[in-house]
C-alpha cells in the first residue's frame, strides 16, 4: 500500500476545477479565439499551434477532481503526451509547480518527449544512459530550484535509469510541487520498477492505452495504487476515430496454414500445454507453461507460409509507400535455409526479390540511425520499415499508411498499440490499411483439439475486435464467422 496516499500540498482542488471549467467554458463560447489566448503565455506554456480537444479537456478536469492522481487510459495516438503537458502548464500557473518528471520505458521515447516539451517552452534534462552525461547537470538544476534561482525544471528519464542508485540518490531533493508522469505506464507495474517509484512525489499521472498488465493482476493493482485509478471516461480507439483524432482503417485478415513439419511441432506443443492446463496450472509464476506458450507463439509468428503470403501480397503493392512490416522474433523452419530470423527473410524478399525499398528498425539500431531512417521513411526515400517490437509503443510516425502484421503476441496490449500506431492522422491521409496474417491450427487429436478450441476462441475474439470497427467491418467480420463455423466455436 502506498504510504504517501495523501498529497501534502495545500491545494484547493475544487477551486482549481471551478477555475479550469470557467476557462474551458470561455474557450468554448469564443471558438474563434486560439487556445493560447485563453491560457496566459507563461513558462511552461501551451503553444499557439495546439488546440486541446474536448476529451483532453475532460481528462484534465477529471484528473483535478481526483486530487492530482489518476491514470489516463486513452487510445494510442489520441494525444496523451499533449494532455500531460497541458496538465503541467495548468499546475504551474495555479500552484507554482516546480518540477516535471517524465519516466519512459525506451530511449526513443525520451527523445520524442524532449521534442514535445520544447514545443511547450521547456528545456528538459535528459537523464538516461551514462550517469556521467547527466548527474552533475541534474544536481545543479535541482539546486537552482531549491534556492529559487529558477522557477521550473523538466526531467525525462528511462525506467532502467530511474531504478538505479545514481538517480535514486537525487529523488529526495525533488520539491513537494513535483509531478511524475509515467509514460506507457503498464511497464511500471513490475515489482522491480514499482518498488522504486518515488513515494515523496504526490502529484502523479500515468499514461497508457492499456494500463492492465497481461496475466498480472497484482502488478496492475500496484500500478493503480501508486498513480491512481483509471480516470473516467476512458477514451477508446473507436472514440478516437469518431472524434477524428485517429483515421479510420480497412482491415484484411490473411489466413495462413502451417507446413507439415510445423504442424507436427504445433500439435506436440499444444498437447503439452493441455497437460499443463489440465493440472490447473496458471500462467503466472509458472515457467513451464510460460515457456510452452512462448515456443508455440514463436512457431506461429515465424510460420514459413507467411513469407509466401507476403510475396503474393506485395507483388501487387510495389507502388505503395509508408508501410510497416511487423515480424516475429523466432527462428525460421529449416526449409528456408538462407536466413535464420524472419526479419532477415522479410527484408530479403521485399528488398532483393521485389525491389521494395526497406530498412530494418530494431533495438540494435542506434538513436542517430533511427532518426535518419525515420526521415528517409517520411520523405518516401524508403517505402517500408521492417521491425520486430520496438515500433510497438510511443513512436510517432503519422506518415504510416499501411501495416503488414506477420506476427503478434497473445498480449492484447501489442495488438492495440500496433493498430494505433498506423492510425495517427496526417495531411491527405484519409484512411489506413492493415493486413493481418493469422495462422490457422492444423488437424489435431480429439483431446488436444478441445484445448486448442479454447485457445482459438480467445484469439478470434481479439481479431473480431480488430474487425468490428474497421470501415469494411462487415466484410472482415464475415471471414471470422466462417472460421467460427468451421471450427465449431
Amino acid at each position: 500500500m502506498d504510504q504517501y496516499n495523501k498529497i501534502n500540498l495545500k491545494i484547493d482542488w475544487k477551486q482549481l476545477v471551478r477555475e479550469y471549467k470557467k476557462k474551458y467554458s470561455n474557450y468554448r463560447v469564443q471558438e474563434k479565439k486560439r487556445f493560447y489566448q485563453v491560457f496566459p503565455q507563461v513558462n511552461p506554456k501551451i503553444p499557439e499551434t495546439i488546440q486541446l480537444r474536448d476529451y483532453q479537456q475532460t481528462a484534465i478536469i477529471n484528473w483535478f477532481k481526483n486530487k492530482g492522481r489518476g491514470t489516463l487510459k486513452m487510445a494510442t495516438g489520441s494525444g496523451k503526451t499533449i494532455t500531460a503537458l497541458a496538465i503541467t502548464t495548468e499546475l504551474y500557473q495555479k500552484i507554482g509547480l516546480q518540477v516535471l518528471l517524465v519516466v519512459c520505458p525506451y530511449r526513443h521515447l525520451v527523445v520524442q518527449w524532449e521534442k514535445e516539451c520544447q514545443r511547450f517552452n521547456l528545456n528538459p534534462v535528459l537523464a538516461f544512459e551514462s550517469i556521467y552525461n547527466w548527474q552533475s547537470t541534474l544536481c545543479r538544476e535541482l539546486y537552482k530550484i531549491q534556492s529559487n534561482q529558477q522557477s521550473f525544471l523538466t526531467i525525462i528519464t528511462t525506467n532502467s535509469t530511474l531504478i538505479k542508485q545514481g538517480f535514486q540518490s537525487q529523488v529526495k531533493f525533488f520539491p513537494d510541487k513535483t509531478l511524475i508522469v509515467g509514460d506507457e505506464a503498464h511497464h511500471l507495474g513490475s515489482p522491480s520498477l514499482e518498488s522504486r517509484l518515488p513515494r515523496n512525489i504526490g502529484l502523479r499521472l500515468a499514461l497508457s492505452a492499456t494500463p492492465e498488465r497481461y496475466f498480472d493482476e497484482e502488478g496492475t493493482e500496484a500500478l493503480l495504487d501508486y498513480f491512481g485509478a483509471v480516470i473516467k471516461p476512458e477514451f477508446t480507439l473507436s472514440d478516437a476515430i469518431k472524434k477524428k483524432a485517429l483515421v479510420p482503417y480497412l482491415y484484411y485478415p490473411i489466413f495462413v496454414n502451417l507446413t507439415e513439419s510445423e504442424a507436427f511441432i504445433y500439435a506436440k506443443l499444444t498437447q503439452r500445454i493441455g497437460w499443463a492446463l489440465g493440472k490447473n496450472e496458471t500462467l503466472k509464476n509458472n515457467e513451464n507453461l510460460t515457456a510452452l506458450l512462448i515456443q508455440r507463439s514463436r512457431l506461429i509468428g515465424t510460420a514459413e507460409n507467411k513469407l509466401t503470403a507476403l510475396r503474393n501480397l506485395m507483388r501487387t503493392h510495389l507502388n505503395t509507400n509508408h508501410t510497416l512490416f511487423y515480424c516475429g522474433d523466432g527462428t525460421l523452419d529449416n526449409n528456408f535455409t538462407n536466413y535464420q530470423k524472419q526479419i532477415e527473410a522479410v527484408t530479403h524478399i521485399l528488398g532483393r526479390e521485389l525491389g521494395y525499398r526497406v530498412n530494418t528498425y530494431t533495438t540494435e539500431t542506434t538513436l542517430e540511425e533511427r532518426e535518419k531512417i525515420c526521415q528517409q521513411f517520411k520523405k518516401g526515400d524508403l517505402q517500408g520499415l521492417v521491425a520486430i517490437k520496438c515500433l510497438d509503443e510511443g513512436i510517432d510516425i503519422p506518415e504510416i499508411r499501411q501495416a503488414v502484421i506477420l506476427a503478434s503476441s497473445a498480449n492484447p496490449r501489442q495488438f492495440i498499440q500496433r493498430r494505433g500506431r498506423v492510425l495517427r492522422p496526417h495531411p491527405h491521409k484519409e484512411q489506413a490499411i492493415i493486413y493481418d496474417m493469422i495462422v490457422m491450427p492444423p488437424d489435431l487429436e480429439r483431446q488436444t483439439w478441445e484445448v486448442e478450441r479454447n485457445l482459438l476462441r480467445k484469439e478470434l475474439k481479439r481479431f473480431m475486435e480488430f474487425a468490428k470497427i474497421a470501415k469494411n467491418a462487415e466484410e472482415a467480420s464475415q471471414k471470422f464467422i466462417e472460421i467460427q463455423e468451421k471450427y465449431n466455436l
